[in-house]
């Protein structure tokens, strides 16, 4: 079955959605799901996006099954790539996500994140800390949401548009394939054809350069949300030759549809 990879619990500061409701949601829907609580040391807010990864799997553990599954989505920062390392070792989680949310110290959710900067410089910059995020945090299996950036960015074009960001984007794919972890489909923005039409280049770049693989994700913090998007995403799977997976015990398991 399809699993929606990536999803927030009460764990997570910014989600109060119930493990109840997302199983349910998820059942309805035929598919399976991973929740992926949110690691995010030092973040720049009130908000603390961290979670006791015990308590976690005390509370989550007696109903893992094989249509539910543990995980985490890291902040990737290298300030903060130690105390990561050392929090996921804590609990056997079945899948590691990594995340690029924060920019020159700043939430990429923040409008004052983008003030006073033109587009192309915030967005070279993001694309390379996120190679060098990807490069420096071996321990993660997914690269979450490349085009988070577009999800916030105050621009007129807010979009990661392939063909004017090329090389950079280029940089980080081959930093996925390199490295050996996959590359999610997050199905966020899924709903805005025109977004689809920016992001089936990426991912038919990432199949051009050896990249195989794409999880699916949500990014649900209600439990209406999860599985959304998935016909839109199955399309650019298939238009892009990419195999569906999720996790298991950090292992790649390959995802089967009807």
């Amino acid at each position: 079955m399809l699993f929606d990879s990536h999803m927030h619990t009460r764990f997570s500061a910014d989600s109060e959605m119930k493990a109840k409701d997302a199983v349910e949601k998820a059942a309805s829907e035929g598919i399976g799901i991973v929740f992926t609580e949110h690691l995010d040391y030092d973040f720049p807010s009130e908000a603390d996006f961290t979670f006791d990864p015990e308590a976690y799997w005390k509370e989550y553990e007696p109903i893992r099954s094989h249509t539910l599954r543990l995980g985490v989505e890291v902040g990737m920062r290298a300030s903060t790539e130690k105390r990561s390392r050392a929090f996921i070792a804590r609990v056997p989680f079945d899948l590691i996500i990594g995340s690029l949310h924060i920019l020159g110290g700043r939430d990429l959710y923040d409008a004052e994140a983008y003030e006073g900067k033109e587009r192309a410089d915030v967005y070279h910059q993001y694309l390379a800390k996120m190679e060098a995020s990807i490069r420096s945090h071996d321990f993660i299996n997914v690269l979450g949401h490349i085009d988070y950036i577009a999800r916030y960015a105050p621009y007129e074009n807010p979009d990661l548009t392939y063909g004017e960001f090329r090389p950079e984007i280029d940089q980080v794919l081959r930093a996925v394939i390199q490295t050996g972890i996959v590359l999610e489909l997050n199905t966020r923005r899924l709903g805005d054809r025109h977004a689809i039409k920016e992001l089936v280049p990426i991912y038919q770049r990432y199949y051009d350069l050896g990249g195989r693989y794409v999880t699916f994700g949500a990014d649900a913090h209600r439990a209406m949300d999860v599985g959304k998007y998935f016909h839109e995403a199955e399309e650019i799977a298939d238009q892009t030759n990419l195999q569906i997976v999720t996790y298991v015990e950090r292992r790649m398991e390959r995802c089967w549809r009807p």
